[in-house]
């Protein structure tokens, strides 16, 4: 990666309709297909993912990195090693990043048949380290012989939500990293329809600075596509309310995520 570091910058700073850029062949191969072959394997700690299931998103993710296997474990400290941070930083321009050692919103992902995720941008602030002002994300994906009409893919949107600026296959060891901020609109809002024993899996990483003064509160912020139903536009946002709301009880209670994912497995 250091050697076109500077054909990245450029690709990055340039992108349209935001900062990003699309890294194929990430990983090693052998290490991508051990994490693959780590990603189906029960949590380590005899627990459960958590369940994301509301009118905006319905996917699992798992952040507790005791609960994952080894190599999984490896492939996230380097990829928050002082070595990958600075290549970030020198990749985006952006000064004092910093790794989450909370995994907040971050980890493994996985989207079954029937899954999605409403175009969003976001949260800003770190839910539980109110000074960490979130910069960053890192998205790799470990979906071999995906197929295009399973849909998934990660749509970018334009300011505003006028049009979409681009859709990117979550093909196996691909990377997607990208600029976080009140602008940068994505998601995939599709259901995937893949076959029911596959699945979209993801590894997410969130980088963040340090601000120095507790930031406001900026949880995720759904948005529904231009051309959908003034229904659909009223029930995002009424969602886009209770996700607000909850992101307030997890910053200022013991409330967490998987506390709630106990309580859906119930229902």
């Amino acid at each position: 990666m250091a050697a076109r570091l500077s054909s990245d910058k450029v690709t990055f700073r340039n992108a349209d309709p935001f900062p990003y850029i699309v890294i194929d062949d990430f990983l090693e191969n052998e290490s991508a297909e051990l994490l693959l072959k780590e990603f189906g394997q029960p949590p380590s700690d005899g627990g459960s993912w958590n369940q994301y299931t509301h009118f905006n998103e319905r996917k699992a993710g798992l952040t507790r990195m005791d609960a994952m296997g080894k190599v999984t474990r490896g492939v996230i400290d380097e990829l928050s090693s002082p070595e990958f941070i600075g290549w970030l930083g020198d990749l985006s321009g952006i000064e004092g990043l910093m790794p989450d050692p909370d995994l907040d919103g971050g980890g493994l992902h996985e989207i079954k048949a029937g899954g999605f995720l409403n175009i969003h941008t976001d949260f800003l602030s770190h839910t539980e380290r109110p000074h960490w002002r979130r910069q960053l994300n890192l998205l790799l994906y470990l979906n071999k012989g995906w197929q295009r009409d399973w849909n998934g893919d990660l749509e970018l949107w334009g300011e505003g939500m006028k049009s979409q600026a681009a859709s990117i296959e979550p093909l196996f060891n691909r990377c997607v990293i990208f600029h976080t901020t009140e602008k940068s609109f994505h998601g995939h809002p599709v259901p995937v329809d893949c076959p029911k024993n596959d699945s979209r899996k993801s590894l997410a990483l969130y980088y963040f600075s340090d601000a120095g003064v507790p930031l406001k509160l900026k949880p995720t912020y759904y948005r529904a596509k231009p051309d959908e139903s003034f229904s659909k536009h009223a029930l995002v946002a009424f969602d886009r309310w209770l996700v607000r709301a909850y992101s307030f009880l997890k910053r200022y209670t013991p409330l967490n995520d998987s506390i709630v994912s106990k309580f859906l497995r119930k229902k």
